[in-house]
């Protein structure tokens, strides 16, 4: 019987957090159960914000609860999800995407073009990521084919529907005023008890028209410590853990008794800044900021690796973005205090007064549902005290950036800008430096010719050498212009029970790859 509960219900979730480990999850039952029965436990630091796509999509789209109509392979190239094959129109104007037959919901109704088409029109509502590519008309041509239609090109509608906020659910999904009120999908997994924020279980979908599973039981739980974490991967109370601190790595990479995979993703930590302001309007202070950060201190001290100190936005793993030519982004503490002075910034024994006597003072945001992000601030902190930049470190939750850039009421925000949440980062591009900038990108500041370049591209159909050249110059612009500061980039790390075979990251975050998984003897 499934159970889902939309209000929290967690009695059973909590008791195994924290204090309660070691009877919680007693270890004894988990290596005395038969490998068929045992629960694949997975903890991690992200919780269930809600059931609706935009907000909890990644999750059911990371178990395999719920699909994509496009899938993608470790280097962003379209994969089959939902949609068995796909083309295009000889004009660029209709994408047609063919179901696969035997698709089936876990309620064990048939995917139909009609409640493909009613997720994807929830999914293209802004400020969504969908809602960037131009569509005129979505509609059914005939029982298994979507079609489409655009106002103008757009080659990267494919990459966009890869997304996790266009999971497509069953009709039974929704309540009457449109709600989402369960999580019925199409993966080889379904929901047999959900209780957010903290807990999904899920057991192997019978009806699923692809390969079966090996392991037929998971259990996704929220652990927000990552020492917490990593202490039950070590006592045998989990058997996949995501997203652990530096100190537990290196702990557990010492001590030799757990597996570690590891993969370098399209993700950077960054510092988004309000452009807007008097203080940040000015480029040179802007380069300021950056020159006082000693990236490789932070990567080395705080990451335990200094190669991920970011020269640049992207990462050398993001072959089409990454430019190996461009100077690097550096700490130079006596040009940063130069280009302060030349931009009428005069250090004081108070800190920096501008030409008007106002004291510089800046907020910045973050958040700890990665373990790492507080700690990198309270070090930016220190590092812009040592320039006189008077900074407050305010620490809530990852909602409150996006939200202080729509109310305008943001200074800077440290986030981690995943660039793989769609396979070609050209479409999150297009929602950060777009004409009206985005929660995770520019704010107060734009770039007509970043603006056209990103378009060009979205278009698709662009010739590989002109390609190169609109992304190289996107690159160079950020670089220089620096609307978001690039601190470090990012390493995905798991560690695994011993128990588990078969265990791979994706670099695109988008699944766990538990079908995939398997039991040793």
């Amino acid at each position: 019987m499934t159970r889902q509960e939309s209000t929290p219900s967690r009695r059973r979730a909590l008791q195994w957090s924290a204090a309660g480990l070691a009877a919680a999850v007693p270890g004894a039952w988990a290596q005395a159960a038969a490998p068929a029965m045992r629960p694949l436990q997975i903890v991690g630091p992200w919780e269930l914000t809600g059931l609706a796509p935009a907000n909890s999509g990644y999750m059911f789209a990371r178990l395999q609860i719920a699909e994509t109509l496009m899938n993608a392979a470790d280097d962003g190239t379209p994969q089959p999800g939902l949609a068995q094959r796909w083309r295009l129109s000889a004009d660029g104007l209709a994408w047609r995407f063919e179901l696969r037959p035997g698709a089936r919901f876990h309620d064990g109704t048939a995917v139909t073009t009609d409640a493909v088409l009613r997720c994807l029109a929830v999914a293209r509502k802004p400020p969504s990521l969908l809602s960037v590519a131009p569509i005129a008309a979505m509609e059914a041509e005939g029982s298994r084919t979507v079609l489409i239609r655009l106002e103008a090109p757009f080659g990267g509608l494919p990459s966009l529907l890869a997304h996790s906020s266009t999971i497509i659910l069953a009709p039974s999904s929704y309540r009457p005023d449109g709600g989402v009120q369960r999580i019925v999908g199409t993966g080889p997994f379904r929901i047999a008890v959900l209780s957010p924020p903290q807990l999904v279980e899920a057991v192997a979908f019978e009806g699923y028209d692809g390969p079966q599973p090996a392991i037929r039981h998971t259990r996704y739980l929220t652990v927000s410590r990552a020492e917490t974490r990593a202490l039950m991967i070590e006592a045998g109370q989990a058997d996949l853990a995501y997203s652990l601190d530096p100190a537990s790595l290196q702990r557990l990479r010492t001590r030799r008794q757990v597996p570690i995979e590891s993969a370098t993703l399209p993700r950077t930590v960054i510092v988004k800044l309000n452009a807007g302001l008097p203080a940040l309007k000015d480029v040179r202070v802007r380069r300021a900021l950056s020159l006082s950060i000693d990236r490789a201190g932070i990567a080395k001290a705080l990451l335990r690796d200094p190669s991920l100190a970011a020269t640049q936005m992207f990462p050398p793993t993001m072959t089409g973005w990454h430019d190996p030519t461009l100077p690097a982004l550096r700490h130079d503490p006596g040009e940063a205090e130069r280009l302060l002075a030349e931009a009428g910034w005069q250090r004081t024994g108070e800190g920096l007064r501008g030409p008007d006597g106002q004291p510089m003072k800046l907020v910045l945001r973050g958040f700890p549902d990665r373990p790492e992000l507080p700690i990198f601030a309270t070090a930016l902190q220190e590092q812009w005290r040592q320039a006189g930049i008077a900074v407050r470190v305010s620490i809530g939750n990852s909602g409150d950036i996006p939200l202080g850039h729509r109310d305008g009421t943001l200074d800077m925000g440290l986030g981690a800008r995943n660039f793989g949440t769609v396979p070609d980062p050209t479409g999150t591009l297009l929602q950060d430096y777009g004409a009206q900038g985005g929660d995770w990108g520019a704010m107060g500041w734009k770039h007509d010719g970043v603006v056209a370049a990103l378009a060009e591209l979205s278009r698709g159909g662009v010739p590989a050498e002109r390609a190169a050249t609109l992304r190289a110059g996107i690159v160079r612009v950020l670089q220089e212009e620096l609307p978001v500061i690039p601190v470090t980039w990012y390493r995905q790390h798991v560690a695994m029970s011993p128990r588990v075979a078969r265990v791979s990251v994706d670099p695109l975050e988008r699944s766990y790859r538990i079908s995939g998984m398997e039991w040793k003897a």
